[in-house]
């Protein structure tokens, strides 16, 4: 390829930083403005034209499938196989300089790599090797307290203890696990890199050879970069080192990961680069963009940027107000239909939330209408392990004999049966054609006391749990299982955010068990029919990869993809923001960028919904929209349902260019019930002063009065115990 045609399909700012001389580069690169393409021509460009060696260049990224495309795309413009290049993730390329150097490493040359779930099973056996309460001791936490500190730098030994009789004991169990480790001649993924740094760091002349071999470093995605990982960035180029970096302050998403979004602040000070930006968006419209701008503006600390594009205009970003979840996810279906019936695919769409729980209501709702979906990188909702846990525990209250929920269960949480006693079970059960709850019971006496014990402490529970449930509505029996069996508490504790996305979605299968309503009158118990409801469900297979159908997703997943029409669902604060970063100057910056990527997902359609109400768990919430709607450029909004006119505006909207007004909307109290105020009354109450009413909802004693209060805020009110006086 020739000088000019590496260079025509670059923009001038592309250019600029493509063929930038010789030194440290920080690319400041907004989102879909061409990152990717100026990283590979700027390696193409070293080879091509400063005449670098292939053998000299070493390209990192963060996962598999962007190493893959790096590298293609650097063979296609050299037009010579990549061989010789290293292009690779910060792990892979970790694991191929200790397979080369396994010796210096201090390592068996047959090492093996533990991954997520090996390492948890060891860490596990550890716990309980040291006779620790496994409720006390939660092995997630133990794992995510190694990895932190293997993130960040840190063996065991480094840590002070700090006369804190926990954290001794944590360090402790590090010190274990990882002479465990040792022993077995295993690494974690931690620890690839973290002994890559050691050993290059330890050895000088490896480490000189390295500095003198990789004269050209270039780094994708650097906003992602954590403490490890730039202090073996910095170790490999050493003082007089040259990185080539590139990322996205703006789109720092994963500091509950590991995450330093300040590593791009320290890589300017650290290699006194220079930074070029670009800033010209190739993907959304003008609006979506400046709606984008608008929000990311709000955090302080940025080093700066705004995105535009070439092409003008573009289609108002459209802003919903649901009444309830179920609202939100007709409104969606209803929109996707419309664009299908334009002769949109439904690939097209992508319908984006904060919590993976969110995605319920829209699997149900595009179940029920037969359109096709994918939950784009996680399961199916009653496909989830801890969904699957709680079913389990519902079925064991309703049948006894199911010997596949009593295994799933029966030590979850841990509860001190162990292997050897379920070996003992099924091997009875099989000797005496009994299920595993009969055959438990009849075995109970031949156990050592402590398994006895454990076991008939598990029997007793679900004897208690059948009790209990018995008489409760569908949706209650639901949670006092969750609740009496232990499974919330026992994700509770997981401080890791995996934890805390269990427990959002146990939350979310009461509100499953409250809005079931069976298709077809069976005479089967509620409890049963949820059942049966929830196993066809898991049955149901997702649409195939290639097969053209909506896509579902987190904000976070969403990162690096783009899609014509997108709808970012859920914006209400508690919700998104997060309820944990709401009020925490700290996290919330980190809830802005991830709302900045949402928005810039989109190209041609945007719309975002908030729910007026939303079930969680078992109970009507009442949220504020978001604030990020209030930082929208009015201009660029058109909302398709107003609130009541008398109503001061929630957040700055211009007035809609569609008023839709459906069943149960802002609705006044129903005709022939005596409520001496109306809609758009001012009201005085004894505590938050003068407002207007909004909206009622319910009937007799339940009735709720919804007051925007000018002081207080917005409010939902018992109507008879509110003591509002009209002015």
């Amino acid at each position: 390829m020739s000088r000019h045609a590496l260079l025509d399909s670059l923009n001038e700012a592309q250019r600029e930083a493509v063929t930038a001389p010789q030194g440290a580069i920080l690319v400041l690169a907004g989102a879909g403005s061409g990152k990717t393409r100026v990283l590979t021509h700027r390696a193409a460009w070293l080879i091509r034209e400063l005449g670098a060696s292939p053998h000299g260049l070493m390209a990192v990224t963060f996962t598999n499938k962007a190493a893959a495309e790096m590298r293609g795309r650097i063979e296609s413009l050299l037009g010579i196989p990549g061989g010789a290049l290293w292009v690779g993730t910060f792990h892979g390329i970790a694991h191929r300089l200790l397979r080369r150097h396994w010796r210096e490493a201090g390592l068996p040359q047959a090492f093996q790599i533990l991954d997520e779930e090996d390492q948890h099973r060891l860490v596990r056996k550890i716990i309980r090797e040291q006779q620790l309460d496994e409720q006390r001791w939660v092995p997630r936490e133990v794992q995510a307290f190694i990895n932190f500190n293997k993130d960040e730098g840190r063996r065991a030994k480094r840590l002070e203890d700090r006369d804190d009789p926990t954290r001794r004991q944590m360090i402790r169990l590090f010190e274990l696990y990882q002479a465990r480790c040792e022993q077995a001649g295993v690494v974690d993924f931690a620890e690839l890199l973290l002994r890559t740094f050691e050993t290059l760091r330890d050895i000088p002349d490896l480490g000189a050879h390295y500095r003198e071999r990789f004269q050209h470093l270039l780094v994708d995605e650097f906003q992602d970069t954590n403490g490890i990982q730039y202090e073996w960035l910095k170790l490999l180029a050493g003082k007089d080192g040259a990185p080539f970096v590139v990322g996205d302050d703006d789109q720092s998403i994963y500091r509950w990961r590991g995450a330093r979004v300040e590593n791009m602040q320290h890589f300017r000070r650290d290699f006194s680069a220079t930074v070029y930006r670009l800033e010209q968006n190739y993907r959304s419209t003008q609006l979506i963009l400046g709606a984008a701008n608008a929000i990311i503006a709000r955090n302080t600390d940025r080093m700066g940027k705004e995105l535009w594009t070439a092409v003008q205009g573009g289609e108002p970003i459209r802003v919903y107000a649901a009444f309830n979840e179920r609202d939100e996810a007709d409104f969606v279906l209803e929109r996707i239909r419309d664009h299908q019936r334009r002769g949109l695919p439904l690939a097209a769409a992508a319908v984006l939330y904060r919590n993976n729980a969110q995605s319920r209501a829209f699997e149900e709702a595009l179940m029920a209408a037969r359109l096709p979906y994918r939950v784009y990188g996680g399961l199916r909702f009653f496909e989830r392990a801890e969904i699957k846990d709680a079913l389990s525990y519902l079925r064991l209250t309703q049948a006894r004999g199911d010997d596949l929920s009593f295994e799933r269960v029966v030590n979850l949480p841990a509860r001190g049966i162990g292997s050897t006693t379920l070996d003992q079970l099924r091997a009875a059960a099989r000797e005496n054609a009994r299920t595993l709850w009969d055959a438990g019971h009849a075995l109970l006496p031949t156990l050592p006391a402590r398994a006895a014990g454990a076991l008939q402490g598990f029997f007793a529970l679900i004897e208690r749990l059948a009790q209990e449930i018995a008489e409760l509505p569908l949706h209650e029996q639901v949670r006092v299982v969750i609740e009496s069996s232990g499974l919330r508490a026992h994700h509770a504790r997981e401080k890791d955010n995996k934890g805390e996305a269990r427990v959002e979605n146990l939350d979310e299968l009461v509100n499953a068990a409250e809005g079931f309503a069976p298709e077809h009158d069976d005479g089967l118990a509620p409890l049963a029919a949820f059942l049966a409801h929830a196993t066809l469900e898991s049955g149901e297979t997702q649409a195939a990869l290639g097969l053209d159908c909506v896509q579902l997703m987190t904000l976070h997943a969403a990162k690096g993809l783009e899609f014509p029409t997108v709808f970012i669902v859920g914006l209400e604060e508690g919700l998104f923001p997060s309820e944990r970063s709401a009020f925490d100057a700290d996290k919330l910056p980190e809830e802005r960028r991830l709302c900045y990527v949402g928005l810039t997902r989109a190209m041609q359609r945007l719309y975002l919904s908030h729910a007026e109400s939303r079930r969680i768990f078992g109970h009507t919430s009442y949220r504020d929209p978001s604030r990020f709607l209030g930082e929208l450029p009015p201009e660029a909004i058109e909302e398709i349902r107003p609130r009541i006119s008398v109503s001061r505006p929630l957040y700055n909207a211009p007035a809609p260019a569609v008023v839709r007004r459906r069943s149960g909307a802002a609705a006044p109290p129903p005709a022939g019930e005596e409520t001496p105020m109306r809609l758009g009354a001012r009201v005085r109450h004894p505590k938050f002063g003068e407002g207007t009413i909004l909206r009622f909802e319910g009937n007799g004693e339940n009735r709720q009065v919804h007051v925007n209060f000018e002081d207080g805020g917005q409010k939902w009110l018992m109507y008879s115990l509110a003591r509002l006086e009209q002015v």
